[in-house]
């Protein structure tokens, strides 16, 4: 009996990949296993290989696992591109219908006729179901488990639908008892029953919106972005809410940006191609001082580039992107329950002072799913800072207008609405004195300046570096970002276990920079690895930028559109030290 398992599903884009995986993942989440998921797929809209690979525990995990235990081959390209991760002794599932080969030796091989169960039922489409009754009979989990998970998915169908998606599941179990019996060394402990939510990254972000009390969205749809605004568009009008889709990135961005000025709380999402058309307006947000909150769900760049793959490489471009300079605060969750509580944080930061905030995630964790303990709303709470659109205002002095970009001791000016009585001021995207009016005196650009730059000095932000050191002195410090917190600490155990004093630190508060905090943690390590997925070691330079300590700083980095592996840290630590 095991405690963890690994399994995948691969096929042809379009043959129902992501929905065998999703069934047999909900129903065993629903007996209280904690998951992790991740999708891989091709930029085509059918076609091209696509797999699923799931890890199943009986304790929490946030990582995917180096190696296989079960594969489960809907094509020979499956079996081709996967059967290297297999363990010795895994085994492999493929479907009779194309004569698969396996040249892997130390690994079980059984051809089931997947795809001739299905058609026998009266469908070629019930193969996932087959192949979901296989995997059930390899690892003993009660087939009873599918027949809330089949009804919600197919009552609207009809009953006989139902029926004869939970037969396609016991004939593909029946064939694998009768061929093979139990297998022992699969058969997974039992969970501890507790319910848990079941999200992606992107989902958590939605659900965030809905937490922070967003009432407009608009957007261009992309990949990996596009499930935000799915999410919203599903459940946004419920509040009282709209979703807009736009005909591009640079006309959301500016829809998302006036109806915050007219005070509702508003925000868009993108990823790395439409972060660069809204740059522009990016910095049209920092000079107005409007709130504006922007989630960029990383992709593999430039241009174009790898629209479905992993990659951490829109910080640059985050940080540096608009033209002139604005203040702006970026933060990255690295898990999906930091997706949730971050999102809300990141609306009342851009209140509190009326900035851009850009929340980074990336596609392994904006699409990968995770199991997710219950949200606690208690900690939810909304701060819209110097915001004065519900209140009456003080009458003006004839011939005067409301000071909306005032100096203040903190930098952060009061903030009225479009037509509050009182609050009539000017608003542009040139320099202006303090009620608006556009101004280029000198000395009052260089007041402007300054309050726009240094308001943010003081962010407060919960958990800017999330570290994990045990050792008052350390061999070293790994740093990592975003998705990649659960698979380093998972290869800092490995380091550990080798004699290493290994402490973490995983960056969620990139502008601005925790200096303090990372300073602290890498004086106390004789080296420094951060773990990226960029070509270039962006954090690496923000860290040596910000904190100093270059001779100490070494990269580890991975560009090829996939996420690391626990194996690969260690290895590649194991390599620079």
């Amino acid at each position: 009996m095991i405690n963890q398992l690994s399994w995948k599903v691969g096929g042809q884009q379009g043959e129902g990949i992501d929905s065998t995986g999703e069934i047999f993942a909900v129903a065993l989440k629903r007996q209280g296993y904690h998951l992790y998921g991740y999708r891989h797929f091709s930029s085509r809209i059918k076609g091209g290989h696509t797999n699923y690979k799931i890890r199943v525990t009986t304790e929490p995990v946030k990582a995917i696992s180096d190696d296989l235990d079960i594969l489960i081959a809907f094509d020979q390209e499956t079996i081709d591109l996967n059967i290297h991760e297999l363990r010795a002794g895994g085994i492999c599932i493929a479907d009779s219908k194309f004569n698969p080969e396996v040249k892997k030796e130390d690994v079980r091989f059984l051809s089931v006729p997947i795809t001739e169960i299905a058609q026998n039922l009266g469908t070629s489409l019930m193969k996932n179901m087959v192949a979901v009754g296989a995997s059930s009979a390899l690892i003993g989990l009660p087939l009873n488990v599918f027949n809330e998970v089949v009804e919600e998915m197919f009552s609207k169908k009809g009953q006989d639908v139902v029926d004869k998606n939970m037969q396609a599941i016991h004939e593909g179990a029946a064939f694998i008892t009768k061929e093979l019996g139990q297998s022992e060394d699969l058969l997974l402990a039992k969970a501890d029953g507790k319910k848990r939510l079941f999200m992606t990254g992107n989902e958590a972000v939605g659900l965030g919106c809905l937490a922070a009390g967003v009432r407009f969205m608009p957007a261009y749809p992309i990949t990996p972005a596009s499930e935000v605004m799915e999410y919203l568009i599903k459940n946004l009008p419920k509040f009282g809410g709209t979703v807009t889709q736009t005909e591009d990135e640079i006309a959301a961005v500016t829809m998302a940006i006036g109806a915050s000025y007219g005070g509702a709380r508003s925000m868009t999402s993108t990823s790395g191609p439409g972060l660069s058309l809204m740059q522009e307006a990016i910095g049209l947000s920092g000079i107005t001082e409007t709130p504006l909150v922007i989630i960029d769900v990383q992709r593999g760049g430039p241009s174009t580039g790898l629209p479905t793959k992993n990659e951490q490489s829109d910080f640059n471009a985050a940080l540096y992107g608009a033209h002139g300079e604005i203040p702006k605060i970026v933060i990255a969750p690295n898990t999906v329950e930091d997706a949730f509580y971050d999102t809300v944080e990141a609306f009342n930061l851009a209140d509190q002072y009326q900035c851009p905030v850009i929340v980074l995630t990336d596609l392994s964790l904006g699409m990968g799913k995770q199991t997710v303990e219950p949200l606690d709303y208690d900690r939810i709470s909304i701060d819209r800072g110097k915001y004065l659109g519900d209140q009456e205002l003080p009458a003006l002095e004839e011939n005067q207008m409301f000071k909306r970009y005032a100096f203040t001791e903190d930098g952060v000016s009061p903030r009225v609405i479009p037509g509050q009585q009182h609050g009539i001021h000017h608003v542009t995207g040139v320099e202006h004195a303090e009620n608006g009016r556009p101004f280029e005196g000198t000395l009052n650009r260089k007041k402007m300046m300054e309050k726009r730059l240094n308001k943010i000095n003081t962010v407060k932000f919960t958990n800017p570096i999330l570290e994990q050191a045990p050792h008052a002195e350390s061999d070293l410090l790994v740093v990592g970002i975003g998705s990649t917190q659960g698979v380093i600490t998972e290869a800092i155990g490995r380091l550990e276990k080798d004699g290493l004093k290994v402490n973490q630190a995983h960056v969620r508060l990139v502008s601005p920079f925790p200096v303090n905090e990372m300073k602290s943690l890498m004086e106390k390590a004789k080296k420094v690895v951060v773990v990226e997925n960029n070509g270039t070691g962006q954090i690496a330079n923000q860290i040596k930028l910000n904190v100093g300590m270059g001779e100490k700083v070494s990269s580890l980095l991975k560009y090829d559109g996939d996420p690391f592996l626990p194996a690969e840290i260690y290895n590649g630590i194991k390599g620079l030290i």
